[in-house]
C-alpha cells in the first residue's frame, strides 16, 4: 500500500473541499499517523538571480543590475507562489518544515546608498515569512515559527529614473526558518551563523549563512533537527567555505545523546559525488533518506533548477542538492530509531504551477515520511 501511494499522477483539485484528493494528500493519508515522522525541506527562492549582482566587477553597474533584479522579483510574484507552497504543506502536513531563502525586502526612497549614505532601508516591500504564514492560515493550518536565523543583510542602490537620475535603496535580509506543526513540542533552540562566510570585495558585500537547530518531541519521542542553507560551490574558494560551514554544523550536532539527528536543507552539493555530500554521508555516516526511499516513481529525485523567471514550460530539474539526512542514535544509547523511509519531491510537476504559470520555486521541495522504531529501550528510558 505504501509503495503504491508514492505515484504522482492524480490531477490537482483547486477546491479544498473537493472529494478528489491529490496524490500527495493520498500519500500523506496512508503514510502519516502513529509511528511516522514527516519532515519537509523547502527553498522558497529569493525571486531573482542575485548572482548577477554578486559577480559584478564594476560598482557603477550595481544600480542598474539591482533595478533589473527588482523587476524580476515583481515578476516572480511571491504572494502568488506562497499559496502554491502553502498548498504543498497543506497536502503533506509535515511535523517540521525547514525553509531557506526566507527573504525580507525593504525599500528606501529616495535612497542614499549611491551617495555613500548609511541610513538603512526600513519600509517593508515583501516579507516572505509573513506572506507564507498568512497563506498557511488561509488553508486552516496551524504552524509556528520554531526558530529563525538571520543570514545576509545587504542594501544596494537601485536606479529608478534616468531623466533626471533617481535612486532608491533596496535591502535584502535572508533567513532560514523552521516551522513546527502545532502538535510538536519544541525545546533547546539554537540559531547560529557560521564562522566562515563568503565576501565579495568588488561589491563590498558579505554573505553570512547559518543554521537553526532544535529538539522536537512528537508522540513522546524526541529528535534533534537542524535546517541550513550552505554556500554554493561555484569555485574552489566557495567550495572550501561550503565544506567549512557543513563541518561546523556537523560538529554542533555531535553532542546529541539518546536521540536521532535530522539535517534538512539546501546543501548546494550535488548527490552522489559532491564533496560536501560525501563528507556528510561517508565521513560522518549520515544516511541520505532519499537513498533509502522505498518509493520508486522518481529514482533520481532531482530538486533543482527551474529557470530564474520560473516560466519554463516543462520541469527542468537536473541535480539533487536539497536533502534530508538522518543519523540514528548510537549503539548502546536509548531512544527512538528510524526504520523505512518514503519520500517525494514536490514542485516538479506541471500541475504544481501557480494560476499565472509560475513554478512555486526554482527548487523542488523534499518530503520524507520516516517510520519510527518501537524500541523497548526507549520505553525503558522513560521509566
Amino acid at each position: 500500500i505504501m509503495l503504491g501511494s508514492c505515484s504522482k499522477q492524480t490531477p490537482v483539485s483547486a477546491d479544498l473541499n473537493a472529494p478528489v484528493k491529490t496524490t500527495l494528500q493520498k500519500s500523506a493519508d496512508v503514510l502519516s499517523g502513529s509511528g511516522m515522522l514527516t519532515v519537509m525541506t523547502r527553498n522558497l527562492y529569493v525571486g531573482t538571480d542575485v548572482d548577477v549582482i554578486l559577480s559584478a566587477t564594476n560598482p557603477n553597474d550595481i544600480p542598474i543590475l539591482a533595478a533589473r533584479a527588482f523587476q524580476d522579483l515583481q515578476n516572480t510574484n511571491f504572494p502568488e507562489r506562497a499559496m502554491a507552497l502553502a498548498k504543498e504543506i497543506f497536502e503533506a502536513k509535515p511535523h517540521l518544515v525547514g525553509l531557506q531563502e526566507v527573504s525580507l525586502f525593504r525599500i528606501q526612497t529616495p535612497g542614499d546608498a549611491v551617495y555613500g549614505g548609511t541610513v538603512p532601508a526600513e519600509q517593508v516591500y515583501q516579507d516572505f515569512l509573513q506572506i507564507l504564514v498568512d497563506a498557511l492560515e488561509s488553508y486552516g493550518l496551524e504552524y509556528e515559527v520554531a526558530g529563525i536565523i538571520q543570514n545576509a543583510d545587504v542594501e544596494l542602490p537601485m536606479l529608478t529614473g534616468q531623466n533626471p537620475l533617481t535612486f532608491s535603496d533596496i535591502r535584502l535580509t535572508d533567513h532560514d526558518v523552521v516551522l513546527a506543526r502545532k502538535d510538536v513540542q519544541v525545546a533547546d533552540v539554537v540559531t547560529k551563523n557560521y564562522m566562515v562566510k563568503l565576501t565579495v570585495p568588488d561589491a563590498g558585500i558579505e554573505i553570512p549563512r547559518g543554521f537553526v537547530a532544535l529538539t522536537a518531541t512528537i508522540d513522546g519521542k524526541s529528535y534533534r533537527f537542524a535546517d541550513t542553507h550552505l554556500e554554493p560551490a561555484w569555485n574552489e574558494d566557495a567550495l572550501k567555505i561550503q565544506m567549512a560551514q557543513a563541518q561546523e554544523l556537523l560538529m554542533h550536532m555531535m553532542p546529541v545523546k539518546n536521540m536521532p539527528v535530522i539535517l534538512a536543507g539546501d546543501f548546494n552539493s550535488q548527490a552522489p559525488y559532491g564533496e560536501t555530500y560525501r563528507m556528510v554521508t561517508t565521513a560522518n555516516k549520515y544516511t541520505d533518506a532519499w537513498m533509502r526511499n522505498e518509493c520508486d516513481d522518481n529514482p533520481d529525485g532531482f530538486t533543482y533548477g527551474h529557470d530564474a523567471d520560473l516560466l519554463n514550460e516543462e520541469p527542468a530539474f537536473w541535480e539533487r542538492i536539497d536533502f534530508i539526512f538522518v543519523k540514528n542514535r548510537l549503539p548502546g544509547q536509548r531512544g527512538p530509531v528510524f526504520g523505512p523511509f518514503y519520500g517525494t519531491v514536490v514542485g516538479d510537476e506541471v500541475q504544481d504551477k501557480t494560476p499565472s504559470g509560475l513554478w512555486p520555486s526554482d527548487h523542488g521541495g523534499v518530503v520524507v515520511w520516516m517510520k519510527v522504531g518501537n524500541s523497548a529501550d526507549y520505553l525503558a528510558s522513560k521509566n
